[in-house]
């Protein structure tokens, strides 16, 4: 039999777990298949790609940083990123638990045709926002959010847009697809 492996659009407020929580959604709410469980997290309050299996080794093979499966994220940042700042990400920046890997990153200009949150980011008037591509290979807690503010610009969006050769192509949120 082969594995099966679903990609799903999760959207803001949803917890990588089919349990809701508290104000949380679960993604039993979205996806009632059994016998697949989540490959990998994602933030209840980050959106995007969260892929799914029946298969355990695959599951690992996805999750585990030891294989090193890029992940890309679009981060919308509180500013505008200079040089200085992208160059950081990219040799890698320190963190309260030790250095990160160094990452792909790179200003996204045009922004990418993102659908709107609900509820949306704050905006302030007096301070531009910006969106990266960050490609990372670890998998730390809040790793991208800690990274951005660690070089001063804080995230007010995130969405993972593919994990190794899987994207959110043709996905819109709360979607899912084989």
């Amino acid at each position: 039999m082969t594995a099966r492996l679903i990609r799903f659009n999760k959207p803001y407020g949803v917890l990588s777990q089919f349990t809701a929580e508290g104000k949380w959604q679960g993604l039993k709410d979205y996806i009632a298949l059994p016998g697949v469980y989540v490959a990998g997290r994602l933030d209840a309050d980050s959106e995007g790609l969260l892929l799914l299996t029946d298969d355990g080794k695959l599951q690992a093979r996805i999750a585990d940083p030891r294989f090193k499966m890029e992940k890309t994220y679009w981060v919308q940042v509180e500013g505008v990123p200079d040089e200085a700042a992208l160059a950081a990400l990219r040799s890698g920046v320190r963190l309260n638990d030790g250095p990160t890997l160094p990452a792909k990153a790179r200003l996204l200009e045009p922004p990418p045709a993102v659908w709107a949150r609900n509820p949306p980011i704050r905006e302030r008037t007096a301070i531009p926002t910006a969106w990266i591509e960050l490609v990372i290979r670890e998998g730390r807690n809040r790793q991208v959010r800690r990274m951005t503010a660690a070089v001063g610009h804080p995230t007010l969006r995130l969405i993972r847009a593919a994990i190794g050769p899987y994207t959110l192509q043709g996905l819109a949120p709360g979607t899912w697809a084989d």
